[in-house]
């Protein structure tokens, strides 16, 4: 007796079409386009979440290091002197006091010095 898949299989179709609503042409049509477009799609966004932590960071950096060189310093000794006194503020942190709160800045600045 062949058993059927029927219901396992419609389920699983469904699904990879409702993901691949609003593409374009034949990829929100026909199932086997829609399939490689969501693996294709899915590859993108898995390397993607790791690209954007490294974008943020540099920019992070960029603004601490803008923020430095107005104030006569160095991003590269900054950092030294900070893990130096153990002063433990990420760079986003950072980032934001540097950009939001220059006064609080300065003083932290002052502080590594």
């Amino acid at each position: 007796m062949k058993t059927s898949h029927s219901v396992a299989s419609r389920k699983r179709r469904k699904k990879v079409m409702k993901a691949a609503r609003g593409y374009w042409g034949d990829r929100s049509r026909r199932y086997r386009r829609a399939l490689e477009t969501l693996r294709r799609a899915g590859n993108y966004a898995y390397r993607d979440r790791r690209t954007k932590k490294r974008i943020f960071k540099s920019l992070w950096i960029t603004r601490i290091n803008a923020a430095l060189n107005e104030r006569g310093t160095v991003y590269k000794d900054f950092i030294h002197q900070l893990k130096k006194k153990e002063v433990m503020l990420s760079r986003d942190i950072l980032a934001k006091i540097a950009s939001e709160y220059p006064e609080v800045f300065d003083k932290i600045v002052e502080a590594v010095k």
